[in-house]
């Protein structure tokens, strides 16, 4: 979301001269423009006039969103004011987003590997280290903008009734909050543990996991590696003018399928849409803060890097931490799979024919073909996983399709007992083998 604003203004840094309560105001403004269709990122796949938004429910935007105005005449609630022209400057009006493509926000997986760079831990400590002592570089007065905006958005309570405020006595730990949201729609959790200080006392171990009942898509990572591995198999096969060829395009469909159908499952009647819009709201700050040697931390710190993973290592040293070791992977990952999870949620891809689009190298193609190679090899380095080697023996694809996805019946909760004390619940999965790195100085 941050990043899309700073794209209508003259440099990206300019979104941190933003005032905080114009931001937060802001995204109230961006979730309630979300009545049409999405931007799902792909500028190759079939054009998405009048599918619904991607939140599971259409209604679920004007549900939780401000009241409308009466009038024409009436002013919205607290409306941001923000003018791109002059981000320092307050107009008074609602900040109306350019007319297209509707909620311009995106995917949940997207936050899921952003966070797994371990960017949250790093400027958490950097304005912990900024604001209680001298033991970083000297902050100038713009990057003490960042600092204000960075630790009243997203260090602090949220605002009353902003649409990014997803905490309360229910769940009152933004980290837990976070991890809850990616296991239940991946079955994948952050490979760094919550850090000792900003662990909340009386939380059990692993606590995101509790209570989600059957709602979990563990079989999320098996299938999407089965797909990845099922298009490279087509890549490889593309040019085959004679002898066999393994592809099977149908198969390929039903994998999607199969995606969309678990991730549909998790969004039934606007469940996670609110948790998804925020997440990737704050991600999309922190991933700005790294994206240009411009940004005021960035110089404040001596960051200045040729990209976002290396000026995040650098700023990590600052502090004595270290970021995933793939992060550079991590961060170019995050867009396009972002895009490809979208299309697949669309239905963009269920036929032989549309799935042949992500391993044919055909004339209108060839952009999609080519993201589709670069998230291959992307998510094998970043993960371990051998998208493209088969096992000696091994066929083609297995013998049997994808099962098919139906909602679970919710069973009878047995009545809660008096409570003495909460014992920790043993976890579940396997998580993703990105790894972030030991920290050292941390305490």
């Amino acid at each position: 979301m941050f990043r899309n604003l700073a794209r209508l203004m003259a440099a990206p840094g300019q979104v941190f001269d933003v005032h905080p309560l114009q931001l937060s105001r802001w995204l109230d403004e961006a979730w309630a423009s979300g009545s049409t269709v999405p931007d799902i990122g792909l500028n190759t796949v079939p054009p998405l006039t009048g599918r619904p938004p991607f939140l599971g429910d259409a209604a679920i935007v004007a549900a939780i969103d401000l009241p409308v105005p009466s009038a024409a005449n009436v002013p919205p609630p607290a409306p941001s004011g923000i003018d791109p022209l002059a981000p320092d400057r307050f107009t008074g009006t609602t900040f109306v987003l350019p007319r297209g493509p509707g909620l311009i926000s995106d995917h949940l997986i997207y936050a899921y590997l952003i966070e797994s760079t371990g960017i949250i831990e790093v400027m958490a400590e950097v304005v912990r280290r900024i604001v209680v002592g001298e033991t970083l570089n000297l902050v100038r007065p713009d990057g003490w903008r960042w600092i204000r905006t960075t630790e009243e958005l997203f260090f602090r309570e949220p605002p009353l009734y902003s649409i990014q405020g997803i905490v309360s006595e229910m769940r009152p730990d933004q980290r837990v909050n976070r991890r809850n949201a990616y296991w239940r729609m991946f079955g994948l959790e952050p490979p760094h543990t919550i850090p000792a200080r900003w662990a909340r006392p009386g939380l059990p171990a692993e606590s995101w996991k509790q209570d989600v009942g059957d709602g979990v898509n563990s079989g999320f990572r098996e299938k999407w590696t089965e797909l990845l591995r099922q298009v490279w198999l087509g890549m490889e096969n593309a040019n085959n003018g004679i002898g066999p060829n393994a592809t099977d395009g149908e198969y390929i469909a039903f994998l999607c399928t199969a995606l969309r159908d678990m991730m549909a499952l998790r969004r039934r009647g606007g469940m996670l849409a609110r948790e998804e819009f925020a997440y990737v709201s704050m991600l999309s700050y922190f991933h700005l803060s790294v994206a240009d040697d411009a940004i005021p931390i960035v110089r404040d710190l001596s960051a200045e890097a040729p990209g976002p993973a290396e000026r995040l290592e650098r700023i990590a040293a600052r502090v004595g931490m270290t970021p995933a070791a793939r992060s550079r992977e991590l961060f170019e990952l995050a867009d396009l799979m972002s895009g490809l999870l979208r299309a697949i949620e669309l239905s963009v891809f269920t036929t032989g024919a549309q799935a042949e689009l992500l391993y044919l190298n055909l004339g209108t193609n060839q952009i999609l073909r080519r993201d589709m190679n670069r998230i291959i090899d992307l998510w094998q380095s970043a993960t371990g996983d051998r998208v493209k080697d088969r096992p000696s023996g091994s066929t083609a694809q297995p013998m049997r399709l994808p099962a098919p996805v139906s909602p679970p019946v919710p069973a009878s909760p047995p009545p809660p007992a008096p409570v003495v004390g909460v014992a920790p619940q043993a976890g579940t999965g396997t998580p993703p083998s990105f790894a972030l790195a030991s920290r050292n100085g941390q305490g």
